[in-house]
């Protein structure tokens, strides 16, 4: 069992930047594929950007390619999403989820607002 807690998210304007967190507990942090998604009013759920594995190569979202940089600390057990150049289309609320064979956790979900 994870236990996935996000922080960080708030109100930025417009070009402005953030960055998100996502504290996981457990002692396997390392071996999990981590990601954020996030999901706006009336919109599914959407990839963000991703590990495609426990500990390889990223991947994002064409919207967010060259602005947003997702990253992981495993000795904190921590993953962090830097969101620069925001803009009111990422208004959403922003989950982690870790992925270990057939299981999948996510976290309850941090506020991004970003004001035009």
């Amino acid at each position: 069992q994870v236990q996935l807690v996000e922080s960080g998210g708030g109100l930025v304007q417009a070009g402005g930047s953030l960055r998100v967190s996502c504290a996981a507990s457990g002692r396997t942090f390392s071996a999990y594929a981590m990601g954020w998604f996030r999901q706006a009013p009336g919109k599914e759920r959407e990839l963000v950007a991703g590990f495609t594995s426990a500990g390889g190569s990223t991947n994002y979202a064409d919207s967010v390619k060259g602005r947003f940089t997702i990253s992981r600390d495993n000795a904190k057990n921590t993953v962090y999403l830097q969101m620069n150049n925001l803009k009111p289309d990422d208004t959403a609320v922003y989950f982690c989820n870790a992925k270990l064979g057939r299981n999948t956790y996510w976290g309850q979900g941090t506020q991004v607002t970003v004001s035009s």
